[in-house]
């Protein structure tokens, strides 16, 4: 007997973690969109507030965008007075990133709104369901073997 092998969209939990990613994007853009950031623009200050000196393709990995996109966002940035990057790498082909004080207040605000919306995500779930997903969520992301978790400064 042959089995089925369409998705069951209602059972189907890639289809679930698909939805779910949609709508925290769908929140996060519409709170951060006054603020002027994009979510990816967020992400980027808060990789570089957590891991000072992370260079253009690390930024790119921890931000799920290509190096070309990171590299127009972080001149973007740089004009902007929210980032430095020196003229000349001290070593290699990398240029270390960092925030300035303008970026770190543009941060503090974006970390509020999405910590408003992530709060409203979970808002259903009690302390142990919450640590029981995070847990769930970790083991799905090492099933897959595809390890995208923010770079560490060296």
């Amino acid at each position: 007997m042959r089995q089925d092998s369409r998705v069951d969209l209602p059972t189907s939990l890639g289809y679930l973690l698909k939805e779910a990613s949609a709508a925290l994007r769908t929140s996060m853009e519409a709170v951060l969109r006054p603020l002027g950031m994009t979510v990816t623009h967020y992400a980027c200050l808060e990789l570089l507030a957590q891991r000072p000196g992370l260079s253009n393709s690390e930024l790119a990995r921890g931000t799920f965008v290509t190096r070309q996109s990171m590299n127009v966002l972080l001149q973007a940035l740089e004009e902007d007075g929210v980032v430095t990057r020196p003229a000349q790498p001290a070593s290699g082909r990398a240029l270390p990133t960092a925030l300035t004080a303008h970026g770190r207040r543009q941060l503090e605000a974006a970390s509020a709104a999405v910590r408003a919306v992530e709060l409203q995500m979970i808002s259903g779930l009690t302390l142990d369901e919450q640590d029981h997903l995070r847990a769930l969520l970790s083991r799905c992301v090492s099933g897959l073997g595809t390890g995208t978790r923010p770079p560490t400064s060296a």
